[in-house]
């Protein structure tokens, strides 16, 4: 990792800052002055500025409850963005949403500063398993548990949807499990059913279930066991 990344990922300077620093002579690698912005230094070297010692901050893995007419993105000038909920923490900046939810879609999203760990969270080559509450507008047909579990070929696609796992609650009521995460898809492939969701609500990513204990707008970090499970 080069130098200035380092200082800024252990501190609360920007990139501009870190080389100043650097430049001015401020910074010791392994006990030597280092100029050079572009300096390659490893989690392992011992890093100084201005004679305090830096860790490298670890990477942040964190859980939100995401209510409605939130987006899961940085930039819209009608609704604010999830990352906004996201208070009391350094470089939030350096956050990105790994796998996201519509506008008027509830329920678990998942935001890191990892880029290998969403992938995996994302990457339909991983099969990451998603299950949702989704309330109808109609009750659900007969044949529908079937029709998912085959395979459902959706609307301008050449390919169906990978199969999917549908348990019936009550007629206007399923939880559905599916391992991709096209646009708009849950809704989608209701649609093709001759149905409409009325209700979308994630509970899970993979092994890690939203905590019970969050009102929407709340978050809160992952476990080591949840982290580990993705």
């Amino acid at each position: 990792m080069r130098l200035d990344k380092f200082i800024c990922q252990s501190t609360n300077l920007t990139r501009t800052l870190a080389k100043r620093e650097i430049a001015r002579g401020n910074v010791k690698v392994e006990g030597v002055v280092v100029r050079k912005a572009d300096h390659k230094v490893t989690a392992e070297m011992d890093v100084w500025l201005d004679g305090a010692s830096l860790n490298q901050r670890q990477p942040r893995y964190i859980m939100l409850h995401k209510p409605v007419d939130v987006i899961c993105s940085t930039v819209d000038e009608e609704h604010p963005s999830v990352l906004s909920l996201i208070n009391n923490i350094d470089k939030r900046e350096e956050l990105h949403i790994a796998g996201r939810l519509d506008v008027d879609t509830t329920g678990l999203v998942l935001i890191t500063d990892d880029g290998q760990w969403s992938h995996k969270v994302t990457s339909p080559k991983r099969e990451c398993s998603k299950r949702y509450r989704v309330q109808l507008a109609e009750p659900i047909a007969a044949d529908a548990v079937a029709a998912f579990k085959a395979g459902i070929l959706l609307r301008s696609e050449d390919k169906p949807c990978l199969p999917a796992e549908l348990t019936i609650l009550t007629p206007q009521e399923v939880l559905l499990t599916i391992q991709e995460g096209k646009y708009h898809q849950v809704k989608r492939m209701f649609a093709s059913q001759g149905n409409h969701v009325v209700g979308l609500h994630r509970e899970s990513i993979g092994a890690i279930e939203l905590d019970p204990s969050l009102a929407l707008g709340e978050w809160r970090y992952l476990t080591p066991a949840e982290v580990a499970s993705i």
